[in-house]
């Protein structure tokens, strides 16, 4: 057989096998939101409840800190009003977090360590790069520095949203998030 015809066949084979993976990549995709979300083997962090589709403990979807930075995330380099001068916090966006239990709602709840709570529109988590901050300059943030997680909102992409609208919105200490209707 010539080699420009085995060239061709090969191409061939090559362009029917990536034309099958992108077809079948949603499915995949899908098929990993499905059915109950895994189990956490370390420390749970976060606890999601209310409208959501998939959860690990009962009601509710448990997170420890390697299934949050598993999490699609960004870092956000921001000044506060409780920080000084530009800070990097980085963390799994809002609404990764939201996606993968299968969050349906229009607010949330975020409650803090000390039971402070501020209800925030799930818009927010849509329309925003919101974060779920784990981290503060490289480093994961103790209770004391306002961690273990923290609610950043884009202040270095939307420099509109530096005020006390969204300042209240912005709880530390989170350790839970309920979706309501």
């Amino acid at each position: 057989m010539p080699v420009e015809t085995m060239m061709e066949i090969d191409m061939k084979t090559l362009l029917a096998t990536l034309l099958a993976l992108i077809a079948i990549a949603p499915l995949a995709v899908a098929d990993v939101r499905a059915g109950p979300l895994p189990e956490p083997t370390g420390k749970t962090l976060l606890v999601v409840r209310g409208n959501i589709e998939r959860t690990n403990r009962g009601d509710a979807a448990h997170f420890d800190l390697a299934m949050l930075e598993a999490l699609p995330g960004r870092t956000a380099r921001v000044e506060t009003p409780w920080t000084n001068g530009t800070v990097a916090f980085e963390g799994p966006l809002l609404r990764a977090v939201l996606d993968h239990v299968g969050a349906q709602g229009e607010k949330l709840v975020i409650r803090a360590l000390n039971d402070y709570s501020a209800e925030v529109p799930l818009s927010d988590a849509r329309d925003f790069d919101t974060i779920l901050a784990l981290k503060k300059d490289g480093k994961h943030m103790s209770v004391r520095e306002k961690g273990p997680i923290f609610l950043i909102y884009p202040f270095d992409k939307n420099p509109e949203l530096y005020n006390e609208k969204y300042f209240v919105r912005s709880v530390w200490q989170i350790k839970e998030i309920e979706v309501m209707r």
